[in-house]
C-alpha cells in the first residue's frame, strides 16, 4: 500500500486481507505488528494542486503558523534513511544500543509475543509520528494539537514552562511546548513503557525523554527532527530528521477495530503488557 491509504478503499481491503504487517527484524511481510506503506515515501496530495512556496505564514502573535494537514514520511525503522531522497527521511544509520537495548530488539518477536498495535491499542507518540498517514496541526497561543489520522488519535500540548508532576504515565506521554526563536519545541516525558518507537520494534523505557522540533521552512514545508534520549536502551541520544509537506486534503476517519479479521480470527497473537 502507499503511504496514504485509508480506512476506506485500500486500507479496508488490507485489513480484510489480514493487514499489511512488517517483521521486526527484517522488514518482510508477517503477522503481529501493524504497518503499511513504502518506507520514506510521502503520500500524494491532490494531483492538480500546487504546493505553496515562499515565506512561511505567521500568526498574529508573530510566531510561525503550523496550522494545516501535513504529509510526512512513513518510518518503520528510525535508524534508516530514504535512499533516494534523504531530505525526506534521515536516520542515524546504526542505533547506539546498550547491551540491554540490543537484547531487547533481538528478542522482539511479534509473531510469538504479539504486538500492541495488532490489538488496536494506542501506538504511542513516536510510532504515531512514524505512521504512513497525514497529521493535522492546530495551533494557537495556548496550545498546539496533533490530530492523527492513524486510529483517529489526538495529542494536545500546552505551552508551559515545566511538566506537571503526575504518577499516571500514559501511552503518548506528557508533552509541553515552547519556542526557541521560530522553532517549535515539543518536550515529552512520562511514558508508560508499553509502546515501541517504530514498526521494527526499537524499544524505549518509561524514562524516555523525547524532544521534537518543528521549523516552518517555507509556506509548504516543515523541517522536523526528533531526538531520543533513553539511557536504559541507548548509550547516547540520537536524532531522526524529516521533511513534512503541506497537503490540500483533509483527514479521513480511521478505525482499526472494524473488520480487523487478523485479530478476531486469531492470526495476530493477543498482546499483554510487559512485566515491570
Amino acid at each position: 500500500m502507499g503511504s496514504r491509504t485509508r480506512h476506506g478503499a485500500v486500507a479496508l481491503l488490507a485489513l480484510l486481507a489480514g493487514l499489511t504487517l512488517i517483521r521486526a527484524q527484517g522488514g518482510s511481510g508477517t503477522l503481529g505488528t501493524l504497518g503499511a506503506g513504502v518506507p520514506g515515501e510521502v503520500g500524494p496530495s491532490g494531483s492538480k494542486w500546487v504546493r505553496p512556496t515562499g515565506k512561511a505564514p505567521r500568526l498574529p502573535n508573530g510566531k510561525p503558523d503550523f496550522n494545516g494537514v501535513w504529509e510526512h514520511a512513513y518510518v518503520p525503522d528510525m535508524a534508516a534513511s530514504n535512499s533516494t531522497n534523504p531530505s525526506m527521511q534521515k536516520g542515524p544509520g546504526t542505533l547506539p544500543y546498550t547491551p540491554v537495548g540490543l537484547a531487547n530488539i533481538q528478542r522482539y518477536n511479534p509473531e510469538v509475543d504479539g504486538d500492541y498495535t495488532g490489538s488496536c491499542l494506542p501506538f504511542g507518540l513516536m510510532r504515531s509520528m512514524n505512521a504512513p498517514y497525514p497529521i493535522q496541526i492546530l495551533q494557537n497561543d495556548r496550545y498546539v494539537a496533533f490530530l492523527f489520522e492513524q486510529n483517529t488519535w489526538f495529542h494536545v500540548v500546552p505551552f508551559r514552562a515545566a511538566h506537571v508532576k503526575d504518577d499516571n504515565p500514559t501511552w503518548f506521554g506528557d508533552s509541553i511546548a515552547k519556542w526557541d526563536g521560530d522553532t517549535l519545541v515539543i518536550d515529552t516525558v512520562d511514558f508508560n513503557g508499553y509502546t515501541r518507537l517504530d514498526t521494527k520494534g526499537n524499544p524505549h523505557s518509561p524514562n524516555l525523554h523525547m524532544v521534537q522540533t518543528f521549523k516552518r521552512t517555507s509556506a509548504g514545508t516543515i523541517a522536523y527532527a526528533v531526538t531520543i534520549d533513553d539511557p536504559m536502551y541507548y548509550a547516547k541520544p540520537w536524532t531522526n530528521e524529516r521533511t513534512w509537506l503541506l497537503s490540500n486534503g483533509d483527514l479521513f476517519e480511521y478505525s482499526c477495530e472494524e473488520n480487523n479479521r487478523s485479530l478476531w480470527e486469531g492470526r495476530i497473537k493477543k498482546w499483554t503488557p510487559p512485566k515491570p
